[in-house]
């Protein structure tokens, strides 16, 4: 409550001026109302250390020039995130509600995705990992399933089926994302009439068979897991080909054991607009403070209407 009271604190000049100038849709008593209703949901749901380390993070980021993004999700609705500085985007100013984010029903915890510049994300993972003890913080576990027209292909490749063959029952079946191949059989007569043929029908019944199973292992693009003791007394570990260890355990059955994900996300976007504002210093002698750029500059919108959009 200390830390979210002296961070709103530095906010309320901004939203003073604001209220001022007749910019403001809410009253600084509405602020201060949502405030403590928000700090009471937290600590009620005993979610405080969960902010304190997400806020730490950030802080550590931010006071180390690593560029951070605003905020995305639902998470952009607190006020609390808000006045933490772990979004720059004002919920009262945006009819942003904080019952999305978090609220009594919800019994898993609340998910903020972490934005960094895409080259030196790895510096606050190392900060993590040192903060917390390298052997209580590593990254997860993410594995590659046998979807329908790929474990055809693995099917076919294994019972030696001519190439020509597996490549035209792969493409029998749809390419949507959630795709099954009896879902396929239903929808295609061309497949039924292909199963006339012993080593076809072979093929997709071992197919159906084997549809859905882990087929390889990865790294997990943003999750790591932070534990209060050595990950190795928690959950089995491994090492992976590039010499990263990572859980076995994956991300869903993590949470169900209690252990806390955090998404650090590398974003290219920030890193491209670091560079940007970097070159305008040193070619324009330009100092921009991209906070306060105005979301109504009508240069923007103009561009926009000439579909001037590449890159943005």
């Amino acid at each position: 409550e200390k830390v979210v009271r002296e961070g709103f604190r530095e906010k309320r000049a901004h939203l003073a001026a604001l209220a001022a100038a007749g910019r403001l849709k809410h009253s600084l008593a509405d602020y201060d109302e949502r405030l403590t209703a928000e700090i009471g949901m937290i600590q009620q749901m005993e979610f405080s250390s969960y902010f304190l380390i997400v806020w730490d993070l950030i802080k550590y980021a931010r006071d180390h020039s690593i560029p951070v993004g605003p905020g995305r999700g639902s998470v952009v609705g607190s006020l609390v995130a808000y006045s933490l500085q772990i979004t720059d985007i004002d919920p009262l100013q945006y009819e942003l509600f904080f019952e999305r984010f978090l609220n009594p029903e919800r019994n898993t915890p609340p998910d903020i995705d972490m934005d960094f510049c895409m080259n030196r994300r790895s510096e606050v993972i190392d900060y993590v990992a040192e903060k917390y003890g390298r052997d209580s913080v590593c990254q997860i576990i993410t594995c590659g399933t046998m979807a329908a027209r790929g474990v055809i292909r693995d099917v076919g490749r294994t019972l030696s089926i001519p190439y020509a063959d597996v490549d035209r029952i792969a493409r029998l079946i749809p390419a949507e994302l959630n795709a099954t191949i009896d879902k396929a059989l239903a929808q295609e007569p061309r497949l039924k009439e292909e199963m006339k043929s012993p080593p076809i029908a072979q093929l997709i019944e071992i197919g159906k068979r084997l549809e859905g199973l882990s087929r390889h292992s990865s790294t997990h693009a943003a999750g790591v897991v932070i534990a209060p003791k050595p990950l190795v007394e928690l959950v089995p570990l491994q090492k992976t080909n590039k010499e990263e260890i990572t859980t076995q355990y994956s991300m869903k059955d993590l949470y169900t054991i209690g252990l806390l994900k955090m998404d650090f996300l590398a974003l290219t976007t920030l890193t491209v607009i670091d560079s940007t504002v970097k070159r305008i210093r040193e070619e324009k002698d330009i100092a921009l403070d991209l906070s306060a750029i105005p979301l109504t500059d009508p240069k923007v919108f103009a561009l926009f209407a000439e579909a001037k959009t590449n890159g943005i």
